[in-house]
């Protein structure tokens, strides 16, 4: 029977997930659980993680490995961000240990660009995932979510990188906005979806008096409501990739992400040209972790 090696864990703005590891990567157990940052005083985290962990049965001597938003300066305990471009390996060369725990903990670093600037906390460890599978990787990864990342990676490090609010902009369109009263959570129209991100890529500038006409199709059209939630899907992401051109022009691009996200991205690069593959987000944050895991072993000997 494999040995508890380490703990893994992403801890994002509302999410809480948690790996038991062995020393290969193997997952031994899991569990995760909605403990984000959004929902926790500083003062929570060591109780909400020491809960978790008691639940699985793990020792007090495991160390423990944390990705995202735990180390941001309104969470657990700060991690300063690295400036792009910079190597992979130094997230976990430059992980802060957490003071007055029960336990080694150790937080990874975000990585930040200063010009133009940009911020990343979360998505660095999936590319460094990326790399552990895949060392001599060189391009572009689109890490796709509520704010979907583009990056460039050579030379194992992360070069420069762009982000762009098309998760964040849908869920408002679709749950908040005049245009929820069009939209169903389930029912999809790939046709609507694809003549969506053809007409937002030959006019972008089109895209915001189109986005109401989402709505006045429902209401004087035929529109369906899965057509308008497609639609609404197509138009976001086409604009995206409008603004994105130079990460992905004349390039084969690397998802990370959710595998029914990933889809739609894979559909509009097909429309013009994009070789693309998806990775799952979770298997290459578990990744990006044991490679930092391994890399502290090397430099702290914990």
């Amino acid at each position: 029977m494999s040995q508890t090696s380490f703990v893994a864990v992403d801890w994002g703005t509302s999410s809480f997930r948690l790996w038991v590891m062995d020393a290969s990567g193997e997952v031994l157990n899991s569990t995760q659980g909605p403990f984000g940052m959004s929902r926790l005083k500083p003062t929570d985290f060591s109780r909400v993680l020491e809960e978790n962990l008691n639940k699985l049965g793990v020792d007090a001597d495991v160390p423990v490995v944390i990705c995202g938003m735990a180390g941001a300066a309104q969470g657990w305990c700060e991690a300063p961000y690295l400036t792009a471009p910079t190597r992979l390996d130094a997230l976990g060369k430059c992980a802060v240990a957490v003071a007055n725990t029960m336990r080694h903990v150790r937080i990874l670093p975000g990585i930040k660009q200063l010009s133009p600037a940009n911020v990343m906390r979360g998505e660095e460890t999936q590319i460094s995932g990326l790399l552990h599978h895949h060392p001599d990787f060189s391009g572009t990864v689109c890490l796709p979510g509520t704010h979907t990342k583009w990056v460039r990676v050579a030379d194992k490090s992360i070069l420069d990188f762009e982000t762009c609010m098309t998760g964040e902009q849908f869920a408002f369109f679709s749950e908040t906005s005049v245009l929820s009263h069009s939209m169903t959570v389930e029912g999809w129209s790939d046709t609507a979806f694809a003549n969506a991100v053809a007409v937002a890529l030959d006019d972008p500038t089109s895209v915001p008096r189109l986005l109401f006409a989402i709505r006045a199709e429902m209401l004087i059209g035929e529109q369906s409501a899965a057509e308008a939630r497609a639609r609404l899907s197509g138009l976001l992401i086409g604009q995206e990739l409008v603004a994105t051109r130079p990460y992905w022009d004349q390039e084969n691009v690397t998802l990370i992400g959710a595998p029914k996200l990933c889809d739609l991205y894979l559909q509009a690069f097909e429309q013009i040209g994009i070789a693309g593959r998806a990775m799952d987000s979770e298997a290459m944050t578990v990744a990006g972790l044991l490679f930092a895991y391994q890399i502290q072993q090397e430099t702290h000997h914990v």
